[in-house]
């Protein structure tokens, strides 16, 4: 899966979760950026994320990231580790 696909998907993910079909994501989008993703609904996309990637985070992992783009390249490196 390559990077902008995992963007996209990524994206609908969050949407969802927020119930905003207008949030716009880049790569540089940080979460306080997005309206209405606070650490409730953090949880909720991380969990999300993991059901619709077919991933598991490590907390650690989800503390580095600083943006979309770090969140994308984590999911790719799972996926990548996933696939052998």
């Amino acid at each position: 899966m390559e990077s902008t696909q995992i963007l996209e998907k990524l994206a609908g993910i969050i949407r969802d979760v927020l119930d905003d079909q207008n949030v716009q994501l880049a790569y540089e989008t940080t979460a306080a950026e997005v309206e209405g993703w606070d650490s409730v609904t953090h949880i909720s996309i991380v969990v999300a994320t993991e059901m619709g990637f077919g991933v598991k985070f490590k907390t650690a992992e989800l503390e580095q990231l600083r943006n979309i783009g770090e969140f994308v390249s984590l999911i790719d490196r799972k996926l990548r580790a996933k696939q052998g």
